[in-house]
């Protein structure tokens, strides 16, 4: 089991049983949520948590809105 998975299943439980009876008010695609699971599964539990921490305080009205993807890993290649 990957250290991150118990925070992507905390992700999911607010997916299905929260999520759905609140109004819908994420201002991002991909949504916030699953952003997080993203960005925890392509970048593991500290800057997978940070990016998607950054996005959901960023998630207000007064905030940007749009596409949003998770940036793509950076390779680091030793020569």
């Amino acid at each position: 089991m990957k250290i991150t998975t118990p925070f992507v299943l905390l992700v999911r439980f607010y997916q299905t049983a929260i999520s759905p009876f609140t109004p819908s008010a994420c201002r991002f695609e991909p949504t916030c949520s699953s952003y997080m699971i993203e960005a925890l599964q392509k970048h593991g539990l500290f800057y997978g948590g940070y990016l998607g921490l950054k996005r959901i305080l960023s998630c207000h009205p007064w905030g940007r809105t749009g596409y949003d993807p998770v940036p793509e890993k950076k390779c680091n290649h030793e020569h």
